[in-house]
């Protein structure tokens, strides 16, 4: 898993489903809520420690005050 100050990088720019179903991909948006249904609201452990850091689920993009506001550097 991820340390907590650090931002988890693997479900923003790596993992194919959930980049995918954000950019709209509709193939990989029924996997992600395939995947949202079986595990749980937060996702993978990927996606949970996304959740936690930025504060969204992994179906959500990140909100741009988070980056205006530096919640977190």
């Amino acid at each position: 898993m991820t340390e907590p100050t650090k931002p988890p990088v693997f479900c923003e720019k790596y993992c194919v489903v959930c980049k995918g179903a954000r950019a709209g991909n509709p193939i990989c948006n029924v996997l992600q809520r395939l995947e949202l249904m079986i595990m749980g609201k937060a996702g993978c452990f990927w996606g949970k420690a996304r959740t936690r850091y930025y504060g969204v689920t992994p179906d959500q993009k990140i909100p741009e005050e988070f980056y205006t506001k530096n919640i977190r550097k």
